[in-house]
């Protein structure tokens, strides 16, 4: 192990953030998660990862070097508000998907740190998969996380020293990417409700790059709502302050809210379909 490399935090090791941890451990580095409220699931991903366990925060945040934040939306500002009342004054890497303005109250709330703005595109780096790391913020900082990342499969990228614009650019694509998977998988149910859905597919082969011809994605889709969801909101919310519509990113993460139920299941498509459709 390279002793010059920085100690990294990881919180917390989810599907993604277990397997971005995986590879800078791979390189050499010390990686740090805690496991005070953690489940089974995410101990399980700790420990193929080859995380280093420690029991709480006071143990894990005097430690690090380097934080990162990969969480679901709703919970990184109180995440980085815990973290802040252990004093830390290192790296912080915001990597979920927030809003700039978000961003910004999180760096506000952590004075002792020096947050860099990070959003990741793309699969978990498992498989030969490649995700990029965008980053933004302060310069030094920034360079320190892309060496973290170097000889990696996550391809690191500076977008600037501008806090934001690492979230503002997963946000657009976001906006785009997951929306599409949510409208694709409504005009599947439509069309199978009528007894048309081969005839909307061959129509739809004749379009390069569809994503209706992809219905095996919509099952993946349904085990996946519970996380895109709120990002789809961030991204409404992202849209309005911006003087932009918001209201299809809503209608999108309403949708998305009907397979609630169904978080991380490997669902068929009729399964996904059926509740997909409102309860008669």
């Amino acid at each position: 192990m390279n002793s010059g490399r920085p100690v990294v935090g990881m919180l917390h090791p989810g599907s993604m953030g277990a397997a971005v941890a995986a590879q800078i451990r791979q390189a050499g580095t010390t990686v740090l998660w805690c496991s005070a409220g953690r489940s089974e699931a995410t101990r399980s991903r700790a420990v193929e990862a080859g995380l280093t366990e420690v029991p709480s925060l006071d143990e894990l945040v005097p430690r690090c070097e380097v934080l990162l934040s990969v969480c679901p939306p709703a919970a990184a500002e109180q995440l980085a508000a815990e973290v802040a009342e252990h004093g830390y004054g290192g790296v912080y890497v915001e990597a979920n998907a927030v809003t700039p303005e978000r961003v910004k109250r999180i760096a506000s709330a952590l004075p002792d740190a020096t947050v860099v703005d990070g959003s990741v595109v793309g699969s978990p780096p498992r498989g030969g998969k490649q995700p990029r790391l965008f980053l933004s913020g302060p310069e030094q900082a920034v360079d320190q996380v892309v060496r973290l990342f170097a000889g990696t499969d996550v391809r690191a990228r500076v977008l600037g020293a501008e806090l934001g614009q690492a979230s503002a650019l997963k946000l657009s694509y976001t906006s785009y990417q997951k929306a599409s998977r949510v409208l694709a998988a409504l005009s599947y149910a439509l069309a199978a409700d009528h007894g048309v859905e081969d005839e909307l597919l061959e129509i739809a082969a004749g379009r390069s790059g569809s994503y209706l011809v992809e219905t095996g994605y919509i099952p993946k889709t349904a085990g996946r709502a519970w996380r895109w969801a709120p990002e789809l909101v961030e991204a409404a919310e992202l849209l309005e302050e911006c003087g932009l519509p918001g209201e299809p990113m809503r209608g999108a993460a309403e949708a998305l809210l009907r397979w609630e139920g169904a978080r991380d299941a490997e669902l068929s498509l009729v399964d996904a379909l059926d509740h997909l459709h409102e309860r008669r």
